[in-house]
């Protein structure tokens, strides 16, 4: 994908962040906020297709509060919503005012680079790669769906007579993807140096993956002493720890791939 003129560029951040006031005056809950966000997330993935972390500084506002509780007043939701809305108009503001400034006149589509991964249809589904650690996979697919997502688990789908591979192919068509690198495997470069590992298949899908989707849309949570593959070394990944706090890195994850979840959901 690739970035579109500067003057391009510009128009659509003002057209959004233009809508801000406007939002202001309306339920955090209504439609017109949701397409709104929507339509932000689609120009910043087009306008910095080179640079995703651009993306990810915008999905990262919330618009909810945090340690909400049945007797929080709906005043206090109202004005995390709108504190939202400044936060991320800040943000387009800057964003604007970094095309005006460094992008040169001839950054057109023919001279700027495209992206690497593919650019798939954006959907709720999120594919889970897993090993033998069935409890594991359980209690992440569950968490998917308490956010209103649709967890991909292979073995669930049906085979109609097709091969592994293919099947695999047919339903990696998602949006993004979960590797749960549990011990379930021990391996090492010999017998004196054996480390726990995730199963191959793990590792395999993990790269396939990270090829098709990009590192912004794959999220390792790793169990244990688990070996991690060399060439993911340095990559951020989230522990999945026992006392659930990998849920709300997870959830803070998915927000910043474009997923719209409610982390108050987190821990029903």
């Amino acid at each position: 994908m690739q970035r579109p003129p500067k003057v391009t560029a510009i128009s659509w951040l003002d057209k959004v962040n233009d809508k801000v006031p406007e939002l202001k005056k309306v339920n955090r809950d209504s439609p017109e906020f949701a397409k709104w966000h929507r339509d932000t997330r689609v120009a910043l993935e087009n306008i910095f297709a080179d640079q995703p972390e651009r993306v990810t500084d915008f999905t990262r506002v919330f618009f909810s509060p945090f340690g909400i509780s049945t007797g929080t007043p709906e005043s206090e939701f109202q004005r995390a919503y709108v504190s939202g809305l400044e936060e991320a108009s800040a943000i387009l503001q800057s964003m604007i005012e970094e095309i005006q400034v460094y992008w040169g006149e001839d950054d057109t589509p023919d001279s700027l680079p495209t992206r690497s991964p593919e650019m798939l249809p954006f959907t709720n589904e999120v594919f889970v790669i897993h090993g033998s650690d069935h409890g594991t996979k359980n209690t992440v697919a569950r968490f998917l769906e308490n956010l209103g997502l649709e967890p991909i688990i292979l073995h669930e789908q049906p085979d109609e007579g097709r091969t592994i591979i293919e099947k695999f192919e047919e339903y990696a068509k998602t949006s993004y993807a979960i590797a749960l690198l549990t011990p379930d495997d021990v391996g090492g470069k010999n017998e004196n140096e054996l480390h726990s590992r995730a199963r191959q298949n793990v590792i395999l899908e993990l790269g396939y993956f990270l090829g098709k989707l990009g590192r912004n849309r794959v999220c390792a949570l790793v169990k244990g002493q688990v070996e991690i593959p060399s060439d993911y070394s340095g990559a951020l990944y989230i522990p999945f720890d026992e006392t659930d706090g990998w849920k709300m890195k997870l959830v803070g994850e998915l927000k910043s791939s474009g997923f719209e979840v409610d982390a108050n959901r987190a821990f029903d």
